[in-house]
């Protein structure tokens, strides 16, 4: 009796294992968003990727990728696709850095170590923030984390906006028209869809591990 209770306890601990796994897959596969929600789907999820912390592992270069490619067949509409992706990119990047504004400047009331940071981030934003901003749209987590940091060294509102503006539609359109061109050129590419989303992934991985091998080399 106290057997078969066990082999039921991990029959049904795997089947939960599998469900959670195949529940996790879903969620970082881009065709499941574009499948359940479409264009408005697309715009939550760059939203949810750009401006809250918890939505750094969402596959935003790979959704607009797929995008691309589905929007080549007719599948979804480019001209709703790009225009609704950007405005939630930039849209998500405000609220990042209105978070970061908020909590930074609690955090430097109450911690002494937390004002060295800041003033570090906010010397650096100073000289490199717009070319931050913009080009942190094209790294995967790094796009999620730099509009808060931007708030919390106060960096100039103005030029934020401005290269937040830049960046999330140059972002958006780059990325979904690679995947347009893509599923023009290549016959049956949808076929194919799991290996453009790695190939993505490794691509945009790149810039990161080329910055982070610069700082090795400088230490």
């Amino acid at each position: 009796m106290a057997t078969d209770t066990w082999r039921a306890l991990d029959l049904s601990l795997h089947s939960a294992l599998r469900a959670s796994f195949s529940s996790a897959q879903s969620l970082l596969d881009p065709t499941f968003w574009i499948q359940l929600g479409g264009v408005p789907g697309i715009a939550i999820i760059i939203f949810i990727e750009t401006g809250l912390f918890f939505g750094f592992f969402f596959p935003g270069d790979s959704l607009l990728i797929v995008a691309g490619v589905l929007a080549s067949t007719g599948v979804i509409d480019i001209r709703w696709l790009i225009p609704s992706a950007a405005i939630a990119a930039i849209l998500g990047d405000q609220v990042g850095y209105t978070i970061g504004l908020r909590l930074g400047g609690a955090l430097e009331t109450r911690y002494i170590r937390f004002q060295k940071n800041i003033q570090r981030a906010r010397e650096f934003y100073q000289k490199h923030g717009g070319k931050t901003i913009t080009i942190a749209r094209f790294i995967p987590v790094i796009r999620t984390f730099a509009p808060p940091v931007a708030g919390a060294a106060r960096m100039d509102y103005r030029r934020f906006v401005t290269y937040n503006i830049l960046g999330g539609v140059g972002w958006v359109t780059v990325t979904t028209l690679i995947g347009y061109a893509l599923g023009k050129s290549i016959p049956n590419i949808d076929n194919y869809l799991l290996l453009v989303i790695a190939i993505v992934v490794i691509v945009s991985l790149i810039p990161a591990v080329v910055e982070y091998a610069r700082l090795r080399r400088r230490e």
